[in-house]
């Protein structure tokens, strides 16, 4: 059988739902905004989000069930996933890019942003979706379902406090959070390649 640790399943969900990917998207949409507005912004997409997970995870783990998806099958699907995501984002980490010259916002940012793109693709993206989907489904009972869920609380409260402290963070640690990012996305490949190995495993293929 395919068991996930929960330090596992914290590490996922804090890479693919966590406040590291977000401090600097918001900083960008938020330019030009008023301290109240910004902080209305940040609390209002943190809503949006776990209103977000708490229906995928309902409806994401009654639809797999309905399917009778094989949970190794699934496991190497979301493994794949998983994988490919990492990879994504470490090539993103270590490719030079030039820095885009600094431009005035054409309007005030509105509360508009909440949603799309704070909520939507930026916290809550689509392989965050299905990580917690996944981790759902092979949690052995009720209760370590729970405890996936208060993980998930917890991490939305630290995106929360990174977006209110956005710009102090990014003045003050820039350069260590493109660095933790970087290690972070190394982590998620190698972790990508443990379910798919211990996927195939149970399947019999290796």
């Amino acid at each position: 059988t395919i068991y996930f640790p929960m330090l596992h399943i914290v590490t996922f969900l804090f890479l693919m739902l966590g406040p590291t990917k977000i401090i600097g998207p918001f900083v960008k949409v938020t330019e030009g905004a008023d301290r109240a507005i910004e902080k209305k912004i940040a609390r209002t997409a943190i809503a949006f989000s776990a209103i977000a997970l708490l229906i995928a995870g309902l409806l994401g783990e009654t639809i797999l069930r309905k399917h009778s998806i094989p949970l190794p099958i699934l496991a190497l699907a979301a493994g794949v996933i998983l994988f490919l995501v990492a990879i994504q984002d470490t090539v993103r980490h270590f490719t030079f890019s030039a820095k885009e010259p600094a431009t005035k916002p054409a309007s005030q940012p509105t509360m508009n942003l909440a949603l799309d793109p704070l909520a939507f693709p930026v916290i809550v993206t689509p392989y965050g979706i299905a990580a917690l989907i996944v981790f759902l489904s092979f949690a052995p009972d009720v209760e370590s379902q729970v405890q996936i869920g208060l993980i998930v609380v917890a991490i939305l409260a630290l995106d929360l406090l990174a977006m209110l402290f956005a710009r102090k963070l990014l003045a003050s640690l820039g350069i260590l959070l493109a660095i933790l990012g970087a290690v972070l996305a190394v982590v998620q490949v190698a972790l990508g390649v443990q379910i798919i190995h211990n996927s195939l495993l149970v399947l019999g293929i290796l």
